[in-house]
């Protein structure tokens, strides 16, 4: 396996559906990864932020990501794992456990704990060397605390057992332009600030992973298909009404909005969320819903 053939397109963080008794829905998980797969996403990432992954006890971690990955063997599609810790020696442990259906684990920058950049670095390099499959790692400051540099970036990603990174600094400057301009050889620079993905998409990423697209999976593909082909009117055609859709997904914390529009179509059982999230209010879902009919018509693919 390549990173170049294998972390590139959109990747789609599910969310975890629950039944009216607070149970997670498996069915449903099991038809939205298919469905998912099927409109186009690349692959699925299975605990991720969005899925709640915090929320759920490590039985419903276990039966969550077997579903996912029974979707993305039946597809042909890699799997990325989330993987829990924000220490060293508990994250070490959690990848030894990991699915051996995972093509990648993704792992999130030391939160809380806000070690130095140096600390950053040693903590990536101790699990490459332990990790069983290659490690996308998840910066996105805004929840860590802890930001990098474009330097370190390079640095973590010359490490061995590094494949890419999910880019989440929350705003586009300097260090993603840098990145992009001359990305590390072999190391994908996936977008994961969903307001921002139109852009860097348009700057070379060669991929993302975005919980907006749990909505319309097959409009985020083809926005990525769309400037990788070089059809640069549509992709800005796209991009504009992606990010208005991003933009309204977030207007509360994720996933509430996205649940309580799949909720909306009919594609989940409930749109409940465990605390402390709480349910998105309803004028929250109906904005994102309005932005829904208006991107339907501009993309040929749902």
């Amino acid at each position: 396996m390549t990173t170049t053939n294998h972390l590139n397109g959109v990747f789609v963080p599910l969310i975890t559906p629950f039944a009216e008794d607070g149970t997670v829905a498996l069915d449903h998980l099991d038809r939205l990864a298919r469905d998912t797969l099927a409109a186009g996403a690349r692959g699925l990432v299975a605990l991720g932020t969005t899925a709640e992954a915090a929320a759920l006890d490590e039985a419903e971690r276990e039966a969550v990501t077997a579903v996912c990955a029974r979707a993305c063997r039946d597809h042909g599609a890699p799997l990325i794992a989330g993987v829990p810790g924000n220490d060293t020696r508990a994250t070490a442990e959690a990848l030894a456990r990991l699915t051996p259906e995972a093509a990648f684990a993704l792992v999130t920058v030391p939160y809380f704990t806000k070690p130095s950049e140096e600390g950053v670095i040693a903590h990536f390099a101790r699990l490459a060397a332990r990790s069983p499959v290659p490690i996308v790692f998840y910066d996105i400051p805004h929840r860590t605390a802890r930001p990098l540099s474009a330097g370190t970036v390079r640095r973590i990603a010359a490490i061995p057992g590094i494949a890419g990174v999910k880019h989440s600094p929350g705003v586009l400057g300097p260090a993603t332009v840098d990145l992009l301009a001359d990305p590390p050889t072999g190391f994908a620079v996936l977008a994961g600030d969903d307001a921002f993905a139109p852009a860097m998409l348009a700057l070379g990423a060669p991929g993302a992973v975005l919980a907006t697209a749990n909505l319309r999976p097959g409009a985020f593909a083809d926005l990525a298909g769309a400037w990788r082909d070089g059809d640069a009117e549509r992709a800005r055609r796209l991009g504009n009404a992606l990010t208005r859709l991003a933009a309204a997904a977030f207007a509360e914390p994720n996933p509430t909005v996205i649940k309580g529009v799949l909720h909306a179509e009919g594609r989940i059982p409930t749109p409940d969320v465990r605390l402390p999230l709480l349910p998105a209010h309803p004028d929250s879902v109906a904005a994102a819903l309005r932005h829904l009919t208006a991107l339907d018509p501009a993309s040929s693919v749902a």
